[in-house]
């Protein structure tokens, strides 16, 4: 097997836990981010070594979650190709392309472009989608979309192969027309959520899994079933776990840790012990998503920089 590009060195070191950024940075609920100051906080990040920049994919202002929470977001490969021409190093990713509303050979296009302008630096994360007012719309089958996943990724990994003999379900699909030029590293491919598909499908096809915050005891064992599948279907590959978590930083670093949806609020002693856990459970990335509150995001972000990043 060929390589895997810059993205997965950065994102993705055996035994050690790294941290990402969700973009854009504590974004106010259904406002658009300003580009301008994204693309200064991503030059931050970069400049405190965080590995990854992450974008979502939302094609519909649908309200969604307990709080019917909108959100509003530019598209995610055009978005993440502005910040990657803001940055050096650090990687960006995708967390998660719909693949079931996307033609895999466009999502392909955009995955070897994306990662040809950021030299290599970029993750391509895909999910089936979780807003059903958002398929008819794009003319997609929500009742299919398991189908319409694994299929898409099929040919998705075809596409962006560098290997010529894995590249035959691609030309079959265009008549034996390439994209582009075969790609010289391969492009991580990482399953977000379920994807309705079942974990030992996941751990066969995918290059890394992310699913979501959970309590410590529970996400073990979440661990211990993906390390499970990987010795089933992977030939115990060491494929890395990510986890997404939700934060509010607070500006006492000795502030105790409370729950919140999906995350967690406290200072950051309490989150670098919290950190250090997920690394001993065998986490190997978080992503993290900031919470907006009275804080200048600029601060949590050179806070988590300089204050917790080198105690990993």
């Amino acid at each position: 097997m060929s390589g895997f590009n810059a993205a997965y060195a950065k994102t993705f070191r055996s035994g050690r836990l790294t941290l990402g950024l969700m973009t854009p940075f504590a974004q106010l609920r259904g406002q658009m981010a300003h580009p301008d100051e994204a693309l200064e906080l991503a030059a931050l990040a970069d400049d405190l070594n965080f590995a990854a920049l992450w974008a979502r994919d939302v094609p519909l202002m649908i309200p969604q979650g307990h709080d019917n929470m909108v959100s509003a977001l530019d598209d995610p490969f055009l978005w993440l190709a502005g910040l990657a021409g803001a940055t050096q190093r650090i990687a960006m990713g995708a967390a998660a392309i719909v693949l079931p509303l996307r033609h895999p050979l466009h999502v392909a296009k955009a995955a070897l472009t994306l990662d040809r302008l950021s030299s290599g630096r970029f993750i391509l994360g895909l999910g089936s989608g979780d807003r059903p007012e958002e398929f008819d719309p794009f003319g997609a089958d929500l009742e299919s979309r398991k189908e319409a996943f694994s299929n898409g990724w099929s040919l998705l990994r075809a596409a962006l192969s560098p290997m010529v003999e894995e590249r035959a379900s691609l030309l079959e699909a265009t008549g034996g027309y390439e994209l582009m030029a075969i790609p010289e590293f391969r492009i991580p491919m990482m399953a977000v959520g379920s994807a309705r598909q079942s974990i030992q499908w996941i751990a066969e096809h995918a290059d890394a899994w992310a699913t979501y915050h959970r309590l410590e005891e529970r996400q073990q064992g979440r661990i211990r079933m993906w390390q499970q599948a990987l010795e089933q279907r992977a030939e115990g590959s060491p494929k890395p776990f990510v986890q997404s978590l939700q934060l509010d930083l607070l500006q006492d670093p000795v502030a105790a840790a409370e729950p919140i949806n999906l995350g967690l609020r406290c200072g950051r002693n309490a989150l670098l012990d919290y950190l250090r856990r997920l690394e001993a459970l065998g986490v190997g990335h978080v992503l993290i998503n900031l919470a907006r509150n009275e804080r200048p995001v600029r601060d949590v972000i050179q806070e988590l920089g300089e204050e917790v990043l080198p105690l990993l």
